[in-house]
């Protein structure tokens, strides 16, 4: 799945829910710079928790290997960590937002976070996706452009001053600047000899920021 998000030579790639013992090999696997930040800790050392959580992914989940959310950066670009903060009030699990920022002509600040799963109510995703926001735009360097990417978990995140919304809950919102296109892929584009390599699409979006 990351060679295949990597294989077009994306600036940046956003990941959610990345099992903890594939961290490391991200780099080798993207060719990329990984910035990461661990949302879930693994109960079990990876190569068992791997093997036990393969036996049925859907039971298992996270729940044994843990879980972190990425922020990929082509090596062409000079990146910097920008840090973590919580977005979620409750919750065994912590949901985070992380961020990077892209140095420039034009300066980018990346910011990626993984909201709570409560359809039931909506208001609570929304509320972490107001704090993803905030912590990206006091990390923010004046005059960046700010992009907010990940799993909203909110159809309509209701966030003024970003572009509008993709379809789902998947979602890269940018402020500053206004994207050439944002689209989901079809589902073809993610199938690999007869396996759906993501229970999510992923969202591809273009930007043109100072004329590049």
């Amino acid at each position: 799945m990351i060679e295949l998000v990597a294989a077009d030579g994306p600036d940046v790639v956003c990941l959610q829910e990345v099992p903890v013992w594939a961290l490391p090999r991200l780099d080798d696997w993207s060719g990329m710079r990984r910035f990461d930040v661990i949302t879930r800790p693994p109960l079990w050392p990876g190569p068992f928790s791997k093997w036990v959580t393969r036996a049925h992914q859907g039971f298992f989940r996270s729940g044994l290997a843990g879980q972190a959310n990425a922020i990929l950066v082509a090596p062409r670009h000079a990146a910097t960590d920008l840090g973590h903060e919580r977005i979620s009030e409750h919750g065994r699990e912590r949901r985070l937002v992380h961020a990077v920022r892209i140095a420039g002509t034009d300066g980018v600040t990346v910011a990626n976070l993984h909201a709570s799963n409560d359809h039931a109510h909506p208001d609570v995703p929304r509320a972490e996706t107001e704090r993803a926001a905030a912590f990206a735009e006091r990390a923010a360097t004046p005059g960046d452009v700010v992009v907010l990417a990940g799993d909203f978990n909110v159809v309509d995140p209701q966030l003024r001053a970003y572009s509008a919304p993709s379809d789902g809950i998947d979602h890269v919102l940018v402020r500053g600047a206004v994207p050439d296109s944002v689209a989901p892929w079809p589902l073809e584009r993610r199938v690999q000899n007869g396996v759906v390599l993501s229970d999510h699409p992923v969202v591809e979006a273009r930007l043109r920021i100072g004329g590049a």
